[in-house]
C-alpha cells in the first residue's frame, strides 16, 4: 500500500501525525492567546470594561439597592454579598466581549485573512479567543472580590464558594465569547460589538441580578425564572449567602453547558461563512 493510500480519509491517521497535529493546534491556541494578552499590554484602556465597570457596578448598585436587605426573607444583611458576584459575572461577560472585539479588529485590518490562509487547524482559530477571554475573566475576580470583602462582604462557604464563583465566571466568559464571535464572524467588523453588548446586557438585567425572584412580578418574574443566567448567578452567589449545595450548583453547570453548546454551534457556523 502506498503512502498516499495510508493517509486516505477511510484510513486511521498514524499516531505520530495525530500527535504532531494536536501539538500544532495547541501551539496556535497559545500564540493567539499570547497575542491577545500583548494587545492588552499595548492598549491598557481595553481593561476598563473588566476592571473599572465591575467595580463601579458593585459600588453603585450596592448604594442604590441597599434597602433590599430590609425585605422579609432577603438572604443577607449586607448588600455587597448580593451585588459583588453579579459584578464579577458582568466583568467576565465583558471579557468575552473583548475577545470578539479583537477578532472584529483583525477581520477589518485583514490579519484574519492571513490566519485563514495559514496551515492551522480551524478549531484553534476559534479556541484562541476563548482561552484569552477566560484569562481576562480572572481580572474581575481578583479586583471585585477583595474590594467587596473590604466593604464587609463575607464568603460564608469558604473555598467552595470561591470555586463555584470562579467556575461561573470562566464559563460565562466562554459563553459570552461564543455569542460575540458568532455575531462578529457574520458582520465582520468591530461594530458588531454594539449588538453583542446589547445581547449580554439584556440577558443579565432580565435575571435576578438586582432583586430576588420572589420580589419580581408580572412578565419580569416569568422571564427571570427561565433565564439561564439566573441559574449561573445563583451558583456564583451561593457562597456569599450560605453553604454551597449541589442543588444550587448543578442547574448553573447545566445552563453553562447547554448555552455553550448552542452558542458554540452558532459561532462555528459563523466561522465557516468566512470561507465563502
Amino acid at each position: 500500500m502506498s503512502a498516499v493510500d495510508s493517509l486516505s480519509p477511510v484510513s486511521p491517521v498514524p499516531p505520530h501525525l495525530a500527535e504532531a497535529h494536536q501539538g500544532h493546534t495547541l501551539e496556535v491556541v497559545k500564540v493567539l492567546t499570547n497575542r491577545g494578552v500583548l494587545g492588552v499590554a499595548r492598549v491598557p484602556v481595553t481593561l476598563i470594561p473588566v476592571v473599572i465597570m465591575p467595580i463601579f457596578f458593585t459600588l453603585a448598585f450596592s448604594g442604590a439597592f441597599s434597602a433590599l436587605t430590609g425585605l422579609p426573607g432577603f438572604p443577607t444583611n449586607n448588600i455587597l454579598n448580593w451585588m459583588a458576584p453579579f459584578a464579577v459575572l458582568q466583568g467576565a461577560s465583558f471579557a468575552g466581549l473583548g475577545a470578539s472585539f479583537s477578532v472584529g479588529r483583525d477581520l477589518e485590518n485583514g490579519f484574519y485573512d492571513r490566519l485563514l490562509l495559514a496551515p492551522a487547524a480551524r478549531p484553534a482559530l476559534v479556541a484562541g479567543p476563548l482561552v484569552y477571554a477566560m484569562l481576562r475573566a480572572f481580572i474581575p475576580l481578583v479586583t471585585v472580590v477583595p474590594i467587596a470583602l473590604l466593604g464587609g462582604a463575607r464568603m460564608q462557604a469558604g473555598l467552595a464558594g470561591y470555586v463555584t464563583l470562579t467556575i461561573a465566571a470562566l464559563g460565562l466568559a466562554v459563553v459570552a465569547s461564543l455569542w460575540g464571535l458568532g455575531v462578529t464572524y457574520r458582520i465582520r467588523t468591530q461594530r458588531a460589538g454594539s449588538l453583542v453588548q446589547v445581547g449580554i446586557f439584556v440577558v443579565m438585567f432580565l435575571s435576578i441580578g438586582q432583586v430576588p425572584l420572589e420580589a419580581m412580578t408580572g412578565w419580569l418574574h416569568w422571564v427571570a425564572a427561565r433565564n439561564p443566567f439566573t441559574y449561573v448567578l445563583k451558583m456564583a452567589r451561593q457562597g456569599f449567602l450560605g453553604p454551597v449545595t449541589w442543588s444550587t450548583t448543578w442547574p448553573g453547570l447545566v445552563a453553562l453547558a447547554v448555552s455553550g453548546l448552542l452558542l458554540g454551534w452558532y459561532a462555528w457556523r459563523g466561522f465557516r461563512t468566512l470561507n465563502r
